[in-house]
């Protein structure tokens, strides 16, 4: 059956290039991706299917489905938004283009096949700090859904390792402006509050568990020296792979503002800047087949050494219900590192495509299983649950 899903994706090879190179040469940041949802609408109509858009109140989001109410329903999901000044520097063209690839190919089996059930194309806009999957669960699109997968281009082909929680915050602090030499003892030093915040988070590092991390930057940390800052703004990023954790590394920061605030007599806002991440659970059933399909196909898997220290709004679907989101490599040749211009030109050559139809059929052959097989499905269940 792989053989022949690997097969009807071949079939669409040049259809499917046609779409992804064109996706790379039109990006377009988080919520902005109506080219690509055009794109995508004129792509499906052309197969015979009709995409809904907008989709849970997002204009550049979709949904697509195939199939009947009397049965399992598996879903796969298709990211397309691009970074800023890079490009597609994260692959996104090809996850759109395998996620589509691999509908198609599951669609057709329940069409021939007269498989009960239903298969589910989604189109997740803005996962690069937008949030569009936490805005699409908020909105109800995994009701009905059984498992949803997904799959990234990365250095090298891989299981789901799973991902960070990642909270971002922005801190505002609030001072009181002099002349930095003429009057200092009339200011209250903004910018000291925002140092001593960054230093305190240094030290707080050497005590974090290896699942965890904080960064961040200035925004805005005075505007001419002779000028005691009244205003600094700053960004971190929480992130951890236990999702207890999540809770402990806030409230630390939090403390750790409020230290600076007390240091220097300023006052601090803190707000989310973006949705919250989750961490990202992986199904361990899903991710054995993952394995099982893309070996038959002949392609190398490299086991992860530890869990994702990156963060995917996919966390937010995969902590809901089953899910799996691994990669395969966008080069044969190199190991380009993610968000990098070298990682944006590989994402628009023929390895990354190639391999990128590969997990395609990967994934399309574990819908296939889910909606075929009841043991296989109770499994993916129970170790959803278990886990």
């Amino acid at each position: 059956m792989l053989k022949e899903i690997r097969s009807f994706i071949e079939s669409k090879k040049s259809e499917l290039r046609s779409l992804s190179d064109d996706i790379w040469n039109h990006p377009e940041v988080a919520y902005t991706e109506k080219y690509a949802v055009a794109r995508v609408r004129d792509f499906m109509k052309s197969q015979g299917y009709e995409i809904t858009a907008p989709y849970c109140g997002i204009e550049t989001a979709f949904r697509c489905e195939y199939g009947s109410d009397d049965g399992p329903v598996f879903a796969f999901a298709a990211e397309y938004d691009a970074l800023p000044e890079i490009g597609h520097g994260c692959g996104h063209n090809l996850i759109c283009m395998a996620g589509i690839a691999a509908f198609l190919a599951a669609a057709e089996l329940l069409k021939t096949k007269k498989i009960p059930g239903k298969v589910v194309l989604f189109g997740t806009p803005a996962e690069e700090g937008g949030g569009g999957k936490v805005k699409m669960v908020e909105a109800g699109c995994l009701k009905g859904i059984d498992a949803v997968v997904m799959t990234h281009p990365s250095a090298k082909n891989s299981p789901d390792p799973g991902s960070t929680a990642n909270l971002g915050l922005e801190i505002i602090f609030h001072g009181k402006a002099a002349h930095a030499a003429g009057a200092p003892e009339k200011a209250i030093n903004a910018l000291d509050a925002v140092q001593l915040l960054f230093t305190a988070v240094s030290y707080f590092r050497q005590q974090l568990p290896e699942h965890a991390r904080i960064h961040g930057v200035i925004l805005d940390g005075g505007i001419v020296p002779n000028v005691i800052p009244d205003l600094t703004r700053c960004r971190f990023y929480l992130r951890s792979g236990i999702e207890s954790w999540s809770q402990v590394l806030e409230k630390r920061f939090r403390d750790m503002v409020r230290g600076a605030e007390l240091m220097t007599g300023c006052t601090a806002d803190i707000k989310p800047f973006r949705p919250p991440y989750r961490s990202r659970k992986p199904n361990a059933v899903l991710n054995e087949e993952f394995i099982r399909s893309m070996k038959e196909l002949g392609m190398k898997i490299t086991m992860p050494e530890h869990q994702g220290r990156g963060s995917s709004d996919f966390g937010n679907f995969s902590q809901l219900i089953p899910g799996i989101h691994p990669y395969f490599a966008v080069s044969n040749t190199m190991e380009p590192p993610g968000h990098s211009v070298d990682f944006c030109t590989c994402a628009g050559q023929d390895a990354g495509f190639e391999n990128g139809l590969n997990s395609a059929a990967s994934l399309a052959h574990i819908g296939y299983r889910f909606l075929t097989e009841p043991d296989f499905r109770a499994a993916v269940k129970e170790d959803f649950e278990n886990n």
